[in-house]
């Protein structure tokens, strides 16, 4: 059987999932978590072959998550499902220790394959987001700004666009605000972009906050 653990903070959602999870022959759900601490918790104590990972729930940053998981759990593997747009998440779920990624929209018989794929060792990317990374191997390609922010920069940028101010980015980030502060001038630097409120309409425009 594959051991399934569902970690979202949202009960229908997970209500959902377990459902279609259960409906499928030789898959189950062993656990259940509603933030990354929990998660955590849970595959330490837990036997599960995958930990299907909500990245805007509660606790860790997704890609500090992520990389926690794959280290304390190395046989638990990471597949993320997720509301944000693949181009801009995807990638660096990935890079964090994901072996697939998928958005919400997609059908259940998508997220079954999914499952079945990783299961067996193989990583799971849809054809919209293969195409995607393809487009990247162009010699002739070039990176938005947006892509040559640093996970750490990717973070600040989030909470910032989010509302949070620099003190409750600092303490939600394990940062001093004068880091933050630092962090922040780079990004508006990376992105061309002026103040606060320019960052926070540029964040809702990319998809980055829910």
């Amino acid at each position: 059987m594959i051991r399934i653990i569902i970690a979202d903070d949202h009960p229908i959602v997970r209500a959902g999932l377990r459902r279609i999870v259960e409906d499928e022959a030789g898959m189950g759900v062993v656990g259940e978590a509603v933030d990354g601490e929990q998660l955590l918790a849970m595959v330490r104590q837990v036997p599960a072959d995958i930990a299907l990972v909500d990245i805007s729930m509660p606790g860790p940053d997704f890609s500090v998550l992520l990389r926690r998981l794959k280290e304390e759990s190395p046989r638990t593997r990471a597949l993320v499902l997720s509301v944000f747009p693949e181009e801009q998440f995807a990638p660096r779920a990935i890079r964090a220790g994901a072996m697939g990624y998928l958005t919400k929209d997609q059908s259940p018989e998508q997220l079954v394959t999914a499952l079945r794929r990783v299961h067996a060792g193989s990583r799971y990317i849809s054809p919209r987001l293969a195409e995607w990374f393809a487009t990247r191997l162009d010699e002739a390609y070039v990176a938005s700004p947006l892509e040559s922010l640093s996970a750490r920069e990717h973070q600040v940028l989030r909470c910032l666009g989010a509302g949070l101010n620099v003190k409750a980015v600092g303490e939600r980030l394990s940062l001093s605000p004068k880091t933050v502060s630092t962090y922040r001038a780079r990004i508006l630097e990376k992105l061309d972009l002026h103040s606060t409120s320019e960052l926070v309409r540029f964040a809702v425009q990319q998809g980055l906050i829910d």
